[in-house]
């Protein structure tokens, strides 16, 4: 039997049909729900995560928070279009080692495509209806200056949205959401919750920020009744999540007997830390498995176990890994060297450093990290894991170096990671085979790196990512240096054995 089509009508037959059960949809959708969520930047992330949560919602009988989703750049016109074509159902597929299965979301209702319409996308933010308005735009989005924690005020598309005249028709997220708040609070509603869902540090605070930044531009009484009244939860966001390739559709097209533009892959894991700050309701989230706090602070302490034990073991994968020449973060943790190295690092360097967290077993964490990495089902490619470093090992890595710098603990396995990094950044593996970097930063990046060589110094002094406590630290510059010229003289594979007990 051909696959058939996803879409409202082949839901019933969808759900009985193919070698494997298929979750389909239990609820109503269209007009007999209500859109209480607007999304910008519906990804594979957003698909896989707060989509998700809204869908699993949505078949408990929770029907008020439906999500319209939003496209605001050109390259967004792809997703409308298979949205379209599918009545915005979509597939997630969930892969591990025990299995396949799949689940039919329907949490999408409907979905807007800014450069067909942007007073459309304004109108649906102001809406009654629509309580929160959540974010995945990615770091670039929030058009946030690292170095000065203030709002790139100078760049050409705040610049255009700032002009009055264009206040109909604006480019960025925080042109849309300025438009909309205003129009709320000359209504006498309240502001919605802006919601992030991006994985940043702070995201709430950040969002909050630059929204009430750019609105003080524009108005200063708009700025402070967002501020006064407006909500901007921070969380933590869990789930992952590579890009979907024509082998994942042929696929489930084989097994599930489903045709689908444009379906989600992911793993089994997933989570989501959010602070309970909402100024116009929420969904029952916590009926679903997230777990909600009381503060930023709450957030913080779950934020620092991803950050240094999951994106920090993802950089002593991918960089030492790539140069090796695997392909894949499965294929890197198959090799019983690297899996004890990655496995003593999260144990001796950086568990020591972490909060503890009621009802929270760090080793569980630990192990379900490993057992996550090897999941040889979910083919996250390296490359992935490599992108943007320059706002990665500044948070992932180098904070765990700095506190064992403090405590004068161990951190020789953490140096070994930055080094692969510096040695990465020149573009060629251990083999000498070229490839790519994808960074904001690589110009300068590479440029350091090829005039450094074994020498960490010209790297270390980008001040914008490395503190004088890493300068200035006899002892950490003795183990990265050392660690640079062993991997320079020896390559990774025969490097690695000297940093594992």
């Amino acid at each position: 039997m051909p696959p058939l089509k996803l879409n409202n009508q082949n839901l019933a037959q969808i759900a009985a049909a193919g070698e494997a059960q298929v979750k389909v949809p239990s609820y109503s959708r269209g007009g007999a729900v209500k859109e209480g969520i607007v999304h910008v930047g519906v990804g594979g992330f957003h698909r896989a995560h707060l989509a998700y949560y809204v869908d699993l919602l949505m078949q408990q009988g929770v029907t008020d928070w439906a999500i319209c989703g939003v496209g605001l750049q050109p390259f967004d016109a792809g997703m409308r279009d298979v949205l379209a074509e599918q009545d915005h159902l979509y597939t997630l597929i969930e892969r591990s080692a025990q299995g396949s299965f799949s689940h039919v979301i329907g949490s999408i209702n409907s979905y807007l495509f800014a450069p067909d319409n942007r007073e459309a996308v304004i109108a649906k933010m102001a809406h009654p209806d629509t309580h929160i308005v959540s974010l995945t735009i990615t770091e670039s989005g929030y058009y946030y200056n690292e170095n000065t924690h203030e709002l790139q005020r100078e760049h050409p598309d705040i610049l255009f949205d700032l002009d009055p005249a264009n206040e109909k028709a604006p480019r960025t997220t925080f042109g849309f959401l300025y438009a909309a708040m205003a129009r709320r609070r000359d209504a006498g509603l309240k502001p919605f919750t802006v919601m992030s869902c991006d994985n940043m540090q702070k995201n709430g605070a950040i969002t909050r920020n630059m929204l009430t930044s750019f609105a003080r531009l524009r108005d200063p009484s708009l700025a402070d009744w967002i501020n006064e009244k407006g909500h901007f939860p921070n969380a933590m966001v869990d789930r992952i999540t590579p890009q979907t390739s024509a082998a994942d559709k042929t696929a489930l097209a084989d097994k599930f007997g489903i045709q689908d533009g444009w379906p989600v892959v992911t793993e089994p894991f997933t989570q989501w830390v959010i602070e309970d700050h909402f100024c116009d309701g929420r969904p029952p989230f916590e009926k679903v498995g997230v777990q909600l706090v009381t503060n930023v602070h709450k957030v913080e302490e779950f934020e620092k176990h991803k950050l240094r034990l999951l994106n920090g073991s993802h950089s002593a994968i991918g960089y030492p890994g790539s140069l090796a020449g695997f392909k894949y973060v499965h294929e890197v943790m198959e090799n019983p060297i690297f899996r004890r190295f990655v496995w003593q690092m999260m144990q001796d360097e950086v568990k020591p450093h972490l909060p503890d967290i009621p009802g929270v077993n760090i080793d569980e964490y630990c192990n379900t990290l490993m057992e996550r990495f090897s999941n040889p089902t979910i083919m996250d490619q390296l490359p992935r894991v490599c992108l943007n470093a320059s706002g990665k090992i500044p948070q992932f890595i180098m904070p765990s170096i700095a506190e064992a710098i403090w405590d004068s603990g161990p951190f020789r396995r953490l140096c070994f990671v930055a080094a692969a990094w510096f040695r990465y950044l020149n573009g060629v593996d251990d083999s000498g085979k070229s490839f790519e970097i994808e960074d904001p930063m690589r110009d300068e990046l590479q440029a350091k790196a090829r005039a450094g060589g074994t020498n960490p110094a010209e790297l270390l002094s980008i001040k914008n990512l490395f503190g004088d406590d890493l300068r200035n630290d006899k002892r950490f510059i003795e183990e990265i240096t050392t660690a640079m010229e062993l991997i320079a003289r020896d390559g990774i594979m025969n490097t690695l054995p000297k940093y594992i007990d």
